[in-house]
């Protein structure tokens, strides 16, 4: 089981990234031609939205299974460090980030504030998940 809740969470990650950064680079496009947003907009916004939370969701089981998750919290190691406190931790901002993108563009009415808005949460968020994948561990365990 713990093999598969591992590969799901590697394996659903290139999903979840790419989402992100589909939905920046539309709200960067919107935002810069001064377009109107549009429900396929809010839609690939929604699909990030669900697909990192997804992500967080798997990586929330896998950080109590996994022996390089909570069972290494305090060692200070540095590739301890970053599976045990530093990922969990910066991808909790970052999916809160996201999520609060997601929530301020509702009360927004016209499209360039939606588009801003979505860039910049959106775009926080992903640049914070990759800050703090653990590049060397995640190339290692999907070759």
């Amino acid at each position: 089981m713990y093999n598969f809740i591992k590969h799901l969470h590697s394996g659903w990650a290139y999903l979840a990234l790419l989402l992100l950064l589909i939905a920046v680079v539309n709200s960067v496009i919107g935002l810069t031609s001064k377009r109107d947003f549009f429900a396929k907009d809010r839609k690939i916004a929604l699909f990030a939205l669900i697909g990192t939370h997804t992500q967080f969701l798997i990586g929330i089981i896998i950080y109590f299974v996994s022996p390089s998750g909570f069972a290494l919290l305090g060692n200070m190691q540095p590739e301890a460090r970053l599976t045990s406190l530093e990922h969990p931790t910066i991808n909790l901002i970052a999916i809160a980030l996201i999520t609060i993108g997601w929530s301020k563009h509702k009360k927004l009415i016209n499209s360039e504030a939606k588009f801003k808005t979505f860039a910049i949460f959106y775009g926080l968020g992903l640049l914070l998940i990759l800050s703090r994948i653990p590049w060397t561990l995640w190339f290692a365990k999907t070759n």
